[in-house]
């Protein structure tokens, strides 16, 4: 299982890769040369339209840690949803172990 830090990583070295595909001068010239640009345009304005940034950005945001990667400051009590603060191992409500 991958951390969401590497998750991350991924997901804009994908899109970064895309971008460098369809728009770095170097690698438009050899697209051109070999045939190929028309298919770069075409993956560029299919999969990199403004709303795909957007939806891909809110992604990144909204991701949510794997269970038992690391403790957070705020947890929930998987039994009463008290909120708990700090790293704490029972609940104070309802004593049940977090």
């Amino acid at each position: 299982m991958f951390s969401l830090g590497i998750r991350k990583v991924v997901v804009i070295s994908l899109v970064g890769g895309i971008f460098l595909l369809g728009n770095a001068w170097f690698v438009v010239n050899w697209l051109q040369e070999n045939g190929l640009i028309g298919w770069a345009d075409g993956l560029k304005s299919t999969y990199l339209t403004p709303t795909a940034i957007t939806i891909i950005v809110i992604l990144m945001v909204l991701l949510v840690r794997p269970r038992g990667e690391s403790a957070k400051l705020i947890q929930r009590c998987p039994v009463c949803e008290h909120t708990i603060i700090g790293k704490k191992h029972y609940c104070s409500d309802c004593g049940s172990k977090i």
